[in-house]
């Protein structure tokens, strides 16, 4: 038995039985992947996979039973080759990041220029994502840290923790008569803003159940005209008039954003809590421990590996 047949294994299910997929992964051939596979099966006496002809089509039930356990095995490896470089190279490394855009376009630079300047041999690698995809990085051990709003606290496996808190703001182009009533001290309402075309995020992204619950409680029609991932593109359709904008009020900019007039929502829509996770199982190096509590300061090391060791450790 060894590190390439487990390899084999589970890249063979992450790739929904695509060898061809697997193989591209792994830098080997599609028939190398197939003898590692049948090398290990003939060892455990098993067949892990249902086959159709030379094609894998799904897991058998002693497969089922083994995947967790193959996981487990190349975790540990991981932890430990990760345990090794601490020691033999605390300083430099690769730092995996998994964020949503907003996370990445307007909360992390000013965290990731603080940790370039104390830690500059350590490589950072970023990968946007929803956040289910945030999480699924993490729990297939493809990112060290995941940062979004929503889903992260719902998978076991992952140790989530609360960053910070914030609110979402409504934009409109300049001469809005959004704008004019604000400018009176006429504070918005959820009846006034559903009397307009909205433009706002995807479902699932940056806070956007909390604006859907909130017409839902109000009785109220949320009339969406566009969604999209990411604030910068809702920005440039509102500023072509398509629609009042509801967007995380960071992503707002007076400065950069002069073509566009925000609006305080605060009292409009409940607050949203950035998460940061974690692998429960994996081994955390020094400097992750040090962009952690570079992100969000009351995130100290002791604090993490407290709720770690924790069976609630979470938000």
């Amino acid at each position: 038995m060894n590190f390439q047949q487990l390899r084999s294994v589970r890249e063979a299910q992450r790739r929904n039985f695509n060898l061809t997929e697997v193989a591209q992964a792994l830098h080997t051939s599609q028939p190398g992947v197939s003898r590692q596979i049948r090398e290990l099966e003939d060892e455990l006496g098993i067949d892990i996979f249902v086959r159709a002809g030379k094609r894998l089509t799904g897991l058998t039930e002693p497969g089922r039973n083994v995947m967790p356990i193959v996981e487990r095995l190349l975790r540990e490896a991981e932890n430990l080759r990760r345990a090794g470089e601490d020691f033999a190279r605390a300083d430099s490394g690769h730092l995996r990041i998994a964020a949503t855009h907003s996370q990445a376009r307007y909360a992390l630079p000013p965290a990731v220029r603080d940790f370039r300047d104390t830690h500059p041999e350590v490589s950072l690698q970023f990968t946007q994502g929803s956040p289910q995809q945030v999480a699924r990085l993490l729990i297939d051990g493809e990112a060290d840290i995941g940062i979004a709003t929503e889903a992260l606290a719902l998978h076991p496996q992952l140790l989530t923790l609360p960053c910070y808190r914030w609110t979402h703001t409504v934009l409109v182009p300049p001469g809005h008569p959004l704008e004019a009533e604000a400018a009176a001290g006429t504070p918005l309402t959820l009846e006034r803003l559903a009397e307009f075309p909205v433009i706002t995020y995807e479902t699932g992204y940056t806070g956007r159940s909390h604006i859907d619950d909130a017409f839902a409680a109000a009785g109220l029609e949320l009339n969406v005209v566009l969604v999209a991932m990411d604030a910068d593109v809702i920005k440039t359709y509102v500023e072509l008039g398509l629609g009042v904008g509801i967007v995380a009020a960071i992503a707002y900019d007076e400065e950069r954003d002069r073509h566009l007039r925000a609006i305080d929502a605060r009292h409009l829509f409940a607050d949203n809590l950035t998460r940061l996770a974690v692998r429960r199982d994996a081994y955390l190096r020094d400097y992750v421990y040090a962009f952690i509590e570079t992100f969000a300061p009351p995130l100290t090391r002791d604090l993490v590996e407290q709720a770690r060791l924790s069976p609630n450790g979470s938000d």
